[in-house]
């Protein structure tokens, strides 16, 4: 019992996070049955999380820094305009010889737009000192506006063939998008916790002034992190568009809630420097497996949204708990003592069972990463 808690004890959200993904998983297969586990619907829940995965990460990394990227769905939208334009033929005609230069094209017009939009907010949060939340909402009106006039709202089609097929192709079954997704879970993971870039992400996060007094330039460590969410952002674009053969204003705009959701649901702390990347593909498994039920079940998509937003509010009411909560019973030798002993406070037992509120109250990410550990 004791080794159970204290592996309760080493990651808390992380404990929770596994048991609510596993009881979903054992209520939705026992309610949906084949319908749930069949290989059609699995196969499409990994083409559909894929794109959904790389905003999610990025999402994340804006809040490992204590921030937030409100406009990683209007950089993706312009991401992927910049890139179907390129492949639709209005700028160069497609013809069968100049088809893979004009994809490849396209797809690094779409890369570079989106790794512009970070740096612009990298610029802006950096440089300026504007609040992540209010730089991104000005970025992501200003990202939708660039968008609407580029198409005058209209879709743009690509007129690639071979590009469609991108986001059909599988292996052994298993859509090549959610490979590449899994690849870039991987690469993340490995360069948040072992990586020095990493591990002033997250430092940065926990403790700029300190960062900043330690001889490090923490204005370039946010532009290469935005500029990182842009790279993500960018590849989700592209996904995106191959997925549909398009690219239009206002596709995905339920994607950011979403993206949040995830996040907070993964633990991440809103203040910075605490949040694991295993954790955040719980969480998009999780996600991911309700919204499929939820299609099985045919509910109407505005029910949807009441379900997500209800369901964000509830995961941070279970978080402000579980923050407080201390699975480890108190050691005799740290509760009351005998009255009249010279160690007899009970402020040992009530430093143990109350921990404060906010970012402190939680592990050191900084004593994980300087030991050697995973924080990501």
């Amino acid at each position: 019992m004791n080794l159970v808690a204290r592996i309760v004890a080493r990651d808390k959200n992380l404990s929770v996070l596994v048991l609510m993904t596993a009881s979903t998983l054992t209520v939705l297969v026992a309610l949906l049955g084949g319908r749930f586990l069949s290989a059609g619907n699995l196969q499409s829940m990994s083409s559909q999380v894929s794109e959904f995965g790389f905003l999610a990460l990025a999402m994340g990394l804006a809040m490992l820094t204590g921030g937030i990227d409100l406009s990683i769905v209007s950089a993706a939208v312009l991401a992927g305009i910049m890139g179907a334009t390129v492949m639709s033929g209005q700028l160069v005609p497609v013809t069968e010889s100049n088809s893979n230069a004009l994809m490849l094209a396209g797809i690094l017009a779409a890369l570079v737009t989106g790794m512009m939009c970070g740096l612009l907010n990298g610029v802006l949060v950096a440089k300026l000192s504007i609040p992540p939340i209010l730089a991104t909402l000005g970025t992501m009106i200003l990202f939708t506006g660039i968008g609407m006039v580029i198409t005058d709202g209209q879709s743009v089609p690509i007129s690639i063939v071979s590009y469609s097929a991108l986001g059909a192709t599988t292996i052994a079954n298993i859509p090549l998008i959610f490979v590449l997704m899994t690849v870039a879970f991987l690469v993340m993971g490995f360069a948040l916790s072992r990586t020095r870039f990493g591990r002033r992400i997250y430092l940065f996060g926990e403790n700029s002034v300190a960062l900043r007094f330690s001889g490090v330039r923490n204005e370039r460590v946010i532009i290469l992190t935005y500029v990182t969410i842009g790279l993500l952002v960018g590849i989700a674009a592209v996904i995106m568009v191959s997925r549909v053969n398009s690219a239009r204003v206002g596709f995905g705009e339920s994607y950011l809630l979403q993206a949040i959701l995830v996040v907070v649901l993964a633990g991440y702390n809103p203040y910075g420097g605490r949040g694991r990347v295993i954790s955040l593909a719980l969480g998009l498994i999780l996600l991911q497996s309700l919204q499929s039920a939820f299609t099985i079940l045919q509910f109407n998509p505005y029910v949807k949204n009441l379900i997500w937003g209800s369901l964000l509010l509830l995961v941070m009411v279970v978080n402000y708990y579980v923050a407080r909560w201390n699975p480890l019973p108190v050691s005799p030798s740290l509760g009351p003592k005998e009255p009249g002993s010279a160690s007899g406070s009970t402020g040992s037992s009530v430093a143990v069972t109350h921990r404060p509120l906010g970012k402190d109250a939680d592990p050191d990410p900084r004593a994980s990463v300087e030991a050697g550990g995973q924080p990501g």
